[in-house]
C-alpha cells in the first residue's frame, strides 16, 4: 500500500498518495476516516481473476489509464 498523507490547503484537507492528490474534503476527521476505510477495503478485497470477467458495457474506459503490461504486445 502506498504512503498516504493528509495536507491542509486553505480550509480543505487533501488526501495524497505519495505526491499525487487524490481526494479533497472539508474536515481532517473525514479525510482520516476515508483513508482508514479504503485501507481496510484494500486488505479485504480478494485478487480479481481476469478469466471469465465480463466487462460492464455501461463503463467507458478512461483513455488516460495506463494499460496492463501483460496486455501490451
Amino acid at each position: 500500500m502506498k504512503n498516504y498523507s493528509i495536507v491542509r490547503i486553505g480550509n480543505e484537507y487533501v488526501v495524497q498518495a505519495g505526491e499525487t492528490s487524490i481526494l479533497k474534503v472539508s474536515s481532517r476527521r473525514q479525510a482520516a476516516k476515508l483513508v482508514s476505510d479504503a485501507a481496510d477495503l484494500l486488505q479485504q478485497a480478494p485478487a480479481r481473476s481476469e478469466a471469465g470477467v465480463t466487462p460492464d458495457p455501461r463503463v467507458t474506459p478512461d483513455p488516460r489509464a495506463i494499460p496492463d503490461p501483460a496486455e501490451v504486445s
